[in-house]
């Protein structure tokens, strides 16, 4: 919660921008965190009004949760509650709202026991993440409503992206814009919030509050950055990203318009800290929102599993988080010092489980069945299967969630064995391609020296064979990366890669490598959405296809 904050004298209105990260699903626990920060904005804030982000009563995306019975009667209850416990302020939050004519994305204001007005959300995304469509009906789209004496429009998330509903809230005699969000992160997606909602303001010259939901849930993170633009499409108060807390905001009259006075404007972090950031808070509301007492992670002495240790580290704590190196025949010494290394640094509990036993015994077991064929990927396999079992043992029998350790590039190319490293609960760098890893290390090193500078110089290794790297199987990551951007991220075709200056059979053969393993993919554990394009409910591809590259054939 916020500090009190003296009132300015010529604020005529006070509002508070409630950034909070809500549990999907858990209405009752939801609704007491609104009625604690309502009663706290008005008591220690001197707050007129206290906005939420949207469906905040459900959480978002609540997805078929919606459908279920007695759901939307835990909504109704708790919005009786919240009217009958809370007076002396008004309310403004969202909620599913199920009515005769269908299922709205509502935001109600509240005021001493009463509902003063109602808002329908009229734009539904059905794109990229998001799935409105299937749960709800489009609405009018804009309330607005006298309060303290201003008069306030209320828009809903996506209705702010485009100029009708403002420009008609400002035609109907709206002062001032509040807008209710459920916006997730991607890299730039801060710029391109401000950026669109100022565009509202230049066309409607009317101020916009601009409330959004912080917290991970599932693949998604929500970032918060709330923010305020004045009538001159001006930042005049951002919140800071990835932090819950509940920020006042001033208006006064002036020259018979309603503006904001000037308040903290949080400078808004590099690309890398962001996307840092937004890893831990998916780790951390992963974890502690499907209770779990902490993380394990596979150790290796790579660059992979050393990012996931500190991110784990940083979302949850060392004592929470165990670390285990489980070293084979083909495991280079410097791995095992590094590995240890690492965990030390991070102050982790630390194990060494050696696999040959395991490996050794699958090998005689299967010595028959193998007879007078060449070791090949299956023994490969056979290793990363025998971690995935050790890991998951160690997981039920302490309680931790186990995190996987794979990265965009290999997940994409299929560079992973299935019930092997693929094998746990959450993968936190699902959706970072192999050079960001390295970029993400040399941000946390800054912060911390905890990773090996050798683990990063290093050519990366699975270690499942002698003298394994990773170019053996794959094109150097500085090409493969950015091609495979262009692919999976900006869905160029292979003519068009081609035409960007890449190689004409590297392209066909990375471009069928990531079409061949969708069936890996699609068994994968969810992972935090950094890109504007990642697996899971992103990029929603046939497992079956008979599609081809090569254009029309018969």
């Amino acid at each position: 919660m916020s500090q009190s904050v003296q009132r300015p004298e010529q604020a005529v209105l006070r509002l508070v921008m409630a950034q909070c990260n809500f549990l999907v699903g858990a209405v009752a626990a939801n609704t007491r965190r609104v009625i604690d920060a309502a009663v706290h904005a008005r008591d220690a804030l001197q707050a007129d009004l206290i906005v939420f982000p949207e469906l905040t009563l459900s959480g978002y995306p609540p997805e078929d949760l919606l459908l279920r019975s007695g759901f939307q009667e835990l909504i109704d209850a708790a919005l009786v509650r919240i009217r009958q416990q809370v007076s002396g302020i008004h309310i403004l939050l969202g909620h599913p709202e199920q009515t005769p004519d269908g299922r709205y994305n509502s935001a109600t204001l509240i005021g001493d026991g009463r509902v003063l007005a109602r808002c329908r959300k009229q734009q539904l995304p059905n794109y990229s993440v998001f799935d409105e469509k299937r749960y709800f009906v489009s609405g009018a789209g804009f309330v607005v409503a006298p309060l303290a004496g201003v008069q306030i429009g209320i828009t809903i998330c996506e209705d702010i992206w485009t100029p009708a509903a403002a420009r008609a809230a400002v035609d109907a005699g709206a002062q001032l814009l509040l807008n209710l969000n459920a916006s997730p992160f991607h890299t730039g997606k801060g710029d391109e919030r401000e950026a669109e909602v100022a565009n509202r303001v230049v066309e409607t010259g009317c101020p916009v509050v601009y409330v959004n939901l912080v917290g991970g849930q599932d693949e998604l993170v929500f970032d918060g950055e709330s923010f305020v633009l004045d009538a001159s499409a001006a930042t005049v108060v951002r919140a800071p990203a990835f932090e819950e807390g509940l920020y006042p905001v001033d208006f006064e009259r002036r020259a018979g318009r309603i503006e904001p006075l000037h308040g903290a404007v949080t400078a808004r972090a590099g690309a890398l800290a962001s996307i840092y950031r937004c890893l831990v808070l998916g780790v951390r509301d992963y974890v502690g929102k499907n209770g779990f007492d902490g993380a394990i992670i596979g150790l290796s002495g790579g660059v992979d599993s050393a990012l996931t240790l500190a991110l784990a580290v940083d979302a949850l704590g060392a004592g929470r988080v165990e670390a285990v190196m489980m070293p084979s025949r083909y495991t280079a010494a410097i791995s095992l010092e590094d590995a240890r290394h690492e965990a030390a640094a991070l102050g982790v509990q630390y194990n060494e489980v050696p696999i040959e036993k395991p490996f050794a015994s699958f090998l005689q077991v299967l010595a028959d069945a193998f007879a007078g064929a060449e070791a090949d990927t299956t023994e490969e396999n056979i290793q990363a299967r025998c971690r995935g079992v050790i890991l998951m043992a160690l997981s039920n029998k302490h309680g931790r969630m186990l995190l996987t350790t794979g990265n965009k590039s290999e997940m994409s190319v299929g560079y992973a064995t299935l019930y092997g490293d693929m094998a746990g609960g959450f993968a936190p760098i699902k959706d970072v391609p192999k050079l960001l890893v390295y970029r993400l290390c040399e941000y946390r090193n800054g912060i911390g020296a905890v990773i090996p500078q050798r683990v990063l110089e290093r050519p990366p290794s699975a270690e499942l064979a002698p003298n394994q790297k990773d170019e053996d199987s794959l094109p150097p990551y500085a090409i493969l990366d950015p091609l495979l951007e262009g692919y999976i991220e900006r869905d160029m075709g292979v003519d068009e890669l081609i035409a960007a200056g890449f190689d004409a059979a590297m392209v066909r053969r990375v471009t069928s490598l990531v079409d061949r393993n969708e069936y890996k993919r699609r068994q994968a554990p969810p992972g935090v959405r950094i890109s504007r394009r990642a697996f899971g409910r992103d990029r929603r591809y046939p497992i079956t296809s008979g599609f081809s590259h090569a254009g029309f054939t018969d």
